[in-house]
């Protein structure tokens, strides 16, 4: 047991090669003992390329048609769009159609395309720092399809604590949940309210040491700083009151219910990229390092703990 534990947060880093490859060398750049990437891992849009039988290839990116005329040019490319997030697939004109015009058939490629990385991802960390003493613990988020969850949870070094209680440091007992409040785009974790608070209230009756254990919740704690998002429209479009963005609270109850109920050293948090920041409810401190990865910003918050508190908390982008 380390009598200082350092340890990194970061999440919603949506499938961003460029951000995971960064949260792996966080141990090195910080000297941290744990990093943690607490939900949201999984990428939104898969990105077909296609051949066009001379050895060249097009693609749409971003809103614009890209002509890929070379080897090096489609390497290129595929980092670009891997870099943001996207999923690049190489196919034939026919299976193009095929992805078009067939909703389960793309479901499936994308599904598949997603587990890939997802596995290649934890690969990668097992190779990097298994041989270190620094703990990886990747969760899914609202975001991540259930699919993903067979290539964490088969890893005997990154560890998957959602919907588990786990001692990290030797010490502080950590509760997960990837799961949130319901949001309009009826995401695959999303769940109401009142379930989320059972499932939290389950996790939490498996804690000893309550005094001393973290909460790594991806649902924010409602009405705080840290849930803010747009407010939409019935088409889920921003609402604008003259000329800026109105925000709006939309984090959980449930996790705001917890926290106060049952005081825990430490919140962390997720879910809303727009919130970065931190606010204590009672003595907790809860803390959303918000999410810049289509930019390839890796944002994350150094912590450390001293003795069962925490002595010192800085947000971090690079």
């Amino acid at each position: 047991m380390k009598p200082r534990l350092k340890l990194f947060h970061t999440s919603d880093i949506h499938g961003s090669e460029k951000c995971f490859r960064k949260f792996l060398n966080v141990p090195k750049v910080y000297g941290v003992d744990v990093i943690m990437l607490g939900g949201d891992i999984t990428g939104k849009m898969l990105v077909p390329i296609v051949e066009q039988g001379d050895g060249t290839y097009k693609t749409e990116f971003m809103g614009n048609e890209v002509d890929i005329r070379t080897q090096d040019e489609l390497k290129n490319t595929m980092k670009l769009i891997a870099d943001v997030g996207g999923y690049p697939y190489i196919c034939s004109s026919d299976e193009y159609i095929r992805l078009k015009n067939d909703a389960s058939y793309l479901d499936k490629v994308f599904k598949n395309q997603i587990i890939k990385r997802v596995e290649d991802w934890v690969r990668l960390a097992e190779e990097r720092l298994g041989s270190s003493k620094v703990e990886v613990y990747i969760m899914p988020g609202n975001d991540d399809y259930p699919e993903i969850d067979e290539a964490l949870n088969k890893s005997s070094f990154v560890v998957n604590p959602d919907g588990k209680v786990v001692e990290i440091g030797g010490r502080y007992e950590m509760i997960s949940s990837g799961f949130v409040n319901m949001t309009p785009w009826r995401a695959p974790r999303d769940i109401p309210d009142e379930k989320l608070e059972e499932v939290l209230e389950e996790l939490i009756s498996r804690v000893r040491r309550i005094n001393e254990s973290i909460f790594s919740l991806h649902a924010p704690p409602y009405n705080t700083p840290i849930d803010l998002a747009p407010l939409l429209d019935n088409t889920l479009k921003p609402v604008m009151s003259g000329g800026e963005l109105v925000m709006t609270h939309v984090g959980s109850i449930a996790v705001r219910k917890v926290i106060e109920k049952y005081q825990p050293l430490l919140g962390l948090h997720g879910h809303i990229h727009e919130s970065k920041g931190v606010v204590k409810i009672g003595r907790t401190l809860c803390m959303n390092a918000g999410s810049d990865y289509l930019a390839g910003n890796l944002q994350g918050a150094l912590i450390t703990i001293e003795d069962g508190k925490v002595k010192n908390y800085m947000f971090t982008i690079g």
